[in-house]
């Protein structure tokens, strides 16, 4: 586990070093991914929270990303009080081409197993993530 979490942080590097960007604004374009894969607007204050980031750390974090023009910051289109951060399809598109070979390759190995280890591989990487989530709020100080 600590191998591939040392080699898939390398491979994230390489894309960081690539874009010019810091660990934290890959965090950041994930976590605004995610959102927007799940249908959900993020807003500045959700994305400081999921990454445990302050109000002014946020906002600075937010102007690289879109002094990059990689996101950008917009009125929400059901509450024009509200501002939505929304991914560029230019930083959408470098993903994709960035991380389609490793795509790739891991389809090659997944696909060598068969249904019953997927499912119980899957099993334990969901495991695997509660349990990384649930130590890391025992770490945090209260």
């Amino acid at each position: 586990m600590r191998r591939l979490n040392m080699e898939s942080d390398r491979f994230v590097e390489r894309f960081a070093t690539l874009h010019g960007l810091h660990r934290t604004d890959l965090n950041a374009l994930v976590v605004i991914l995610d959102a927007v894969n799940a249908g959900h607007a993020m807003s500045p204050g959700e994305l400081g929270a999921a990454l445990m980031l302050s109000p002014p750390a946020t906002t600075a974090l937010l102007n690289r990303l879109e002094q990059a023009g990689h996101v950008e910051r917009r009125r929400s289109s059901t509450d024009r009080r509200k501002v939505e951060v929304a991914m560029n399809e230019q930083a959408a598109e470098l993903a994709r081409q960035f991380f389609a070979p490793l795509g790739r390759q891991l389809s090659e190995v997944i696909g060598g197993f068969s249904e019953e280890e997927r499912r119980v591989i899957g099993r334990f990487l969901a495991g695997s993530i509660e349990a990384t989530v649930e130590a890391s709020k025992l770490a945090r100080p209260e």
